[in-house]
Order: structure tokens, then C-alpha cells, then sequence
């Protein structure tokens, strides 16, 4: 009798932690291993390689690099579930951790009072066909023979008034996470996390008054092809189709966000010097 109400109450209290690898970055053994530590420290070990497979979990941990950690991200913001990742590809600006300090990774992860970072996503709206991302949106001129070597003209309004229009190779959207991202490569502000705040940085503008902007992520922002031609839109590095005059694009603030745990609330600066110089 005793035995089944010590096992109950494992049951009952026993902590569910996912595991989403990335099987081209991170070995089996490193799979298992980190399982083993989970067990070891009372919870339960739940693996996935297919990130629609997910569920049941209270906190993810995450093995794979920053494109893996996006992924993953915006998986978990559908159910509000934390999660952390181990670096286990090149740069890892999104993970806690790096390859070897799995042990810290399910500390960290076994601990319901430690810190947790709240990040805002983008909700985009192409033709009616919504999309979330949690770094940026951009809007890319076509690279072909067929396609030619001009830039294009892209409407933009920010709450309703007009923004200007920007010729340009592209337009990025990016959120204060995605701004050490692609905006930046292209020119934008790096924006603290705990900003309120979205970023529109125009990719290599033809005019030199063509500059980011940042303005409150409350506003809608709404794009437009002023001209013939057409651009590819790119939801954090993923394809989400082509948009020509006749199509409209619109980006807000998601209603969803996505909850990292953490082991210091206060470190990104450490982590941009490290990651980026």
C-alpha cells in the first residue's frame, strides 16, 4: 500500500520534460544522456524529433542551434510551455546554454521558481494566411535570370499613416529578439529584449533617406507592392510565399509570446558581445 502511494505521488508531482533534438546536429548518446540526468534529478523524460509531436510537457528543453531553437519557439508558444536550449549547432544566441552543460541545462529546467524571459512575436497576415515569427518578417526581391536587377517599391503604413515608400532590395519587420538578427546585418538597432517596441529596417535602400524605424509594437504595420514585380516573404528564415502588387501583407504584435527560462534576466549585453564581436 505504501509503495503505491509513493508511486502516486511520483506520478502526480513528477515533472514532464520534453527533449526536441535537431538529428542532424546532436548524437543519439547526447540524447540519452541528457534523459539519464533528467531521470536522475526526479523527472520525466519525454524525446521528440517532429516538433507536431510535442505535447504533454511542462518545460522543452531544446538541443540544436538558433534556427532549431526558432522552430521549437514557435511550437511552444501555442501551449505557453518554457523551454531552454543547449547550443548544439553554430552561434546559439538563442540557447542558455552551451554543449557540455546539459547537467546545468535540467537544473535549470527542474527548477519552477527560476527566472523565465518573455519574448514578443510577430503575427503576419499574407492574404489572409496568418503566420507567427518570433525574430523577423522580410520581404525579398527575386535573385534569377528571369527576375532581372531591380529593386522595388514597397509601401509601407505604420497605424494607419503613411510611412513612405521604400526602394530597396527588401524590407525587414523585426521584433526586439530578432534585432540582433538579420535587421542587423542590414543595418538596424539592436533593441533591449524588454523593449516595447518593433523595428522596420529597409535592406540595401536606394536612397540615403531610407532609414530603420523603430515605432511601438501596438501599431499595425501594412506593406504594399507600389509597383509591378513581386517579392518572396520570409517568416524567420522559412519561406511563406510570393506577394505582388495586388497582395497586402500586415504585421502586429501576436497574442501569443514565447517563455524562456533562464539564468539571468539582466544578460544580454554579456551574451551580444560574446555571440556577435
Amino acid at each position: 500500500m505504501l509503495a503505491f502511494i509513493h508511486k502516486f505521488a511520483y506520478n502526480l508531482f513528477c515533472m514532464n520534460i520534453g527533449i526536441f533534438y535537431n538529428p542532424l546536429q546532436t548524437e543519439q548518446s547526447a540524447v540519452r544522456t541528457l534523459m539519464r540526468m533528467i531521470e536522475d534529478s526526479g523527472g520525466k523524460p519525454l524525446v521528440f524529433s517532429e516538433l507536431d509531436r510535442v505535447e504533454g510537457v511542462d518545460r522543452l528543453i531544446v538541443m540544436g542551434g538558433d534556427g532549431t531553437m526558432l522552430h521549437a519557439a514557435r511550437k511552444a508558444s501555442e501551449s505557453d510551455i518554457r523551454l531552454v536550449g543547449i547550443n548544439y549547432g553554430h552561434l546559439g544566441f538563442l540557447t542558455e546554454f552551451e554543449r557540455g552543460e546539459e547537467a546545468s541545462a535540467v537544473k535549470l529546467a527542474m527548477d519552477e521558481s527560476c527566472p523565465l524571459l518573455e519574448r514578443a512575436m510577430l503575427e503576419v497576415n499574407l492574404n489572409g494566411k496568418k503566420t507567427f515569427c518570433l525574430n523577423e518578417v522580410s520581404l525579398l526581391r527575386g535573385v534569377g535570370e528571369n527576375c532581372g536587377n531591380k529593386t522595388v517599391k514597397i509601401f509601407v503604413t505604420i497605424d494607419g499613416s503613411a510611412a513612405g515608400v521604400f526602394n530597396a532590395d527588401g524590407l525587414i519587420v523585426t521584433t526586439p529578439t530578432g534585432s540582433t538578427a538579420y535587421s542587423l546585418s542590414a543595418g538596424g538597432s539592436i533593441m533591449m529584449p524588454e523593449c516595447s517596441t518593433f523595428q522596420l529596417t529597409p535592406v540595401c535602400a536606394f536612397s540615403l533617406r531610407s532609414r530603420p524605424i523603430s515605432y511601438p509594437d501596438r501599431y499595425e504595420l501594412q506593406m504594399f507592392l507600389s509597383e509591378s514585380g513581386s517579392v518572396s516573404v520570409f517568416g524567420d528564415g522559412s519561406y511563406l510565399g510570393q506577394a505582388g502588387k495586388n497582395d497586402k501583407i500586415s504585421v502586429r504584435k501576436a497574442s501569443r509570446k514565447v517563455i524562456f527560462l533562464t539564468r539571468n534576466k539582466h544578460d544580454c549585453f554579456r551574451r551580444i558581445t560574446q555571440k556577435i564581436n
